[in-house]
C-alpha cells in the first residue's frame, strides 16, 4: 500500500526561503577564501595595478551577466535542480546528467572540499595543532593531517545543520554571510582610509597600465614577458581562472528553487542583487590592495611591502594589506575573518547542491534514496551522499587539481545554459516567463562569446587544465546510459 492510499501525503519541500535569504546564499556562496589570495597570482600574469583591475571588472560583468540572464530560466522552471533542469529541458537528459554527474564528481564536491581545508588552514594560524604538518595517522598509502579531519569535521557539522531543515540551514548562512560582508567592507573601508600608503599609490599609478607576465618555476622567476595586444588579451584570459572561481557558485541558489517563496520574482532579483554585491566588495578590496601595497615586488623581499602583490607570502594578499594598518595582528584577523567566510560558503555549498542530486534521483540518474525528503523537508540522504564524497575528496588532498581542470567545464557549462535561453525561446514560445533576460538578445548573446573567447585561451595556454576536465565530463556518457538502463528495469 502507498502514501497516498493510507492517507499520508508525500513529504514535500517548505518553501522558507524569502529574499533577503536567497540573496545572502548567492554572496555567501560567492564569498570564500579565494579574494583574500588570488590577486597575487594574477597581479604575477598580468603585472599591472589597472588590468588587475580589469581583470575584476570585466568578470564581474561576465557575473552579473550571467545572472541577469539566468533569471529568465529561473522564473521559467522554478523547480528543484536548478541549472541542472534547464540543461535538461533545453537540450536533453543527457545533457543534464553530464552536468550533475561533474557537479557532483567535482564541481560542487571538490570545492567544498577545498573550501574546508581553507577554513582549517587558517584555524592553524590560531591553533597550531591543526597545521597540515600535524600527521595523525597514515590510511592506504595517504598521511592524513590535522588539517583534513578538522574539515571532514566541519563539513559534517554543517552537513548535520541542514539536514535538521532549510530554516536551520538560512539562519547559519544570513549569521555568516552577513558577519563576513560587513567585516570585509569594514577592512576596504580602512585601507582605502587609513592604510593607504602614499609610495604604494605612487608606484602603482605611475605604471598603472604597464603589463607584463611574470613567470615562475620551483619559486625563483624564469622570466618577466612584456604585455600588449594579443598577448595582453591571452594574458587577461588566463589570469580570469582565478577571479572566476572566486566569483563561482552564484547560480547555486536556483538548485534551492522549490523552497524559495515566490520564486519567479526572488531568485532572479536574488542574482542580481548577490552577484552585484559581490562584484562590488571584489573591486573595492582590489582597489584596496593598491592602495596600500605595490603590485610589483621582490620574490625575496623581507616585508609586505618590500614583496609587493605579486609575491605576498603564501599569496595571502589580504594578510599582507591588513598589516598595513593592524601591524602583526593583521595575521589573526585576517585567520578570523577567512574562517567565517569559508564556513558561511561552505554551509551555502552544502545546502543547495544536495538538491540537484535529488532532483537526478527524481528523473532517475541518482542513487534512488538521494531522490527522498527527510521528515524535516530536506533532501536528507542526498546530503549525507554529498557529504560523505567531499570528505573522501578532502582526504586524498586532489580536490585543488580537480578544481583546476574543470574551470573549463564549468564555463562550457555556463554557455550551453545561457545558449539555452534562445533554445526554450523558440521550443516553447508559449510559456510563461515573469521575467524575461535583459537586453536580450544582445547581453546573453555578448555574455557567449565572452565565456567562449576565455575558454579558447584557456584551450591554448593553459591545455593541461582544460582537457582533463572535459574527460571527467565524457567519462559521464556511459555511466548515463549504464543509470538509465538501470532505472528502465526498476520499473520493469
Amino acid at each position: 500500500m502507498n502514501r497516498q492510499a493510507e492517507g499520508i501525503q508525500p513529504r514535500e519541500f517548505k518553501r522558507e526561503l524569502g529574499l533577503i535569504d536567497s540573496t545572502m546564499i548567492v554572496i555567501g556562496s560567492m564569498i570564500g577564501s579565494g579574494i583574500f589570495i588570488v590577486s597575487s597570482d594574477i597581479a604575477r600574469t598580468v603585472g599591472s595595478p589597472g588590468v588587475l583591475l580589469l581583470v575584476w571588472l570585466i568578470t564581474g560583468a561576465i557575473t552579473i551577466t550571467a545572472a541577469l540572464s539566468y533569471g529568465e530560466l529561473a522564473g521559467m522552471l522554478p523547480h528543484a535542480g536548478g541549472q541542472y533542469v534547464y540543461l535538461r529541458e533545453a537540450y536533453n537528459p543527457l545533457v543534464g546528467f553530464l552536468y550533475g554527474w561533474t557537479l557532483f564528481l567535482v564541481i560542487q564536491t571538490g570545492t567544498i572540499a577545498a573550501v574546508a581545508v581553507a577554513f582549517a588552514k587558517y584555524t592553524a594560524v590560531l591553533i597550531p595543532w591543526f597545521s597540515e604538518k600535524n600527521i595523525l595517522f597514515s590510511i592506504f598509502g595517504l598521511n592524513i593531517s590535522a588539517a583534513q579531519m578538522l574539515a571532514i569535521l566541519s563539513v559534517v557539522i554543517l552537513t548535520y545543520s541542514n539536514i535538521n531543515g532549510v530554516r536551520t540551514g538560512k539562519i547559519v548562512q544570513n549569521i555568516f554571510t552577513f558577519s563576513k560582508v560587513v567585516a570585509l567592507a569594514g577592512l576596504i573601508l580602512l585601507a582605502i582610509f587609513i592604510g593607504k600608503n602614499a609610495a604604494a599609490i605612487s608606484a602603482n599609478f605611475s605604471n598603472f597600465w604597464s603589463a607584463s607576465w611574470t613567470h615562475i618555476s620551483n619559486g625563483k622567476i624564469t622570466s618577466i614577458e612584456s604585455l600588449s595586444g594579443s598577448m595582453l588579451l591571452a594574458a587577461i584570459g588566463v589570469a580570469m581562472v582565478g577571479s572566476l572561481f572566486s566569483s563561482d557558485a552564484w547560480n547555486n541558489i536556483t538548485f534551492t528553487a522549490a523552497e524559495v517563496k515566490n520564486p519567479k520574482r526572488n531568485i532572479p532579483l536574488s542574482l542580481f542583487l548577490g552577484t552585484a554585491i559581490v562584484t562590488i566588495l571584489y573591486i573595492s578590496a582590489n582597489i584596496a590592495y593598491i592602495t596600500v601595497l605595490p603590485l610589483k615586488g621582490s620574490i625575496a623581499g623581507a616585508t609586505a611591502v618590500d614583496r609587493g602583490i605579486q609575491f605576498a607570502l603564501s599569496d595571502r594578499v589580504a594578510t599582507a594589506a591588513s598589516s598595513m594598518i593592524f601591524g602583526a595582528p593583521a595575521v589573526i584577523i585576517m585567520a578570523v575573518l577567512i574562517m567565517v567566510s569559508t564556513f558561511g560558503c561552505n554551509n551555502g555549498l552544502i545546502l543547495a547542491g544536495a538538491r540537484v542530486y535529488y532532483a537526478m534521483a527524481k528523473d532517475k540518474l541518482f542513487f534512488k534514496k538521494t531522490g527522498t525528503i527527510n521528515k524535516n523537508s530536506v533532501p536528507g540522504t542526498a546530503l549525507i551522499v554529498q557529504a560523505v564524497w567531499a570528505s573522501l575528496l578532502c582526504l586524498s588532498g586532489t580536490y585543488s587539481d580537480l578544481l583546476d581542470y574543470v574551470i573549463f567545464a564549468v564555463l562550457i557549462f555556463y554557455i550551453l545554459t545561457i545558449a539555452g535561453i534562445f533554445l526554450l525561446r523558440k521550443k516553447r514560445p508559449d510559456a510563461e516567463r515573469p521575467y524575461k533576460a535583459w537586453g536580450y538578445p544582445v547581453v546573453p548573446a555578448l555574455y557567449i562569446l565572452a565565456a567562449a573567447a576565455i575558454s579558447i585561451d584557456l584551450l591554448i595556454f593553459k591545455p593541461m587544465y582544460t582537457w582533463p576536465g572535459m574527460l571527467i565530463v565524457l567519462l559521464g556518457i556511459p555511466v548515463y546510459f549504464i543509470w538509465s538502463k538501470l532505472g528502465k528495469k526498476a520499473e520493469e
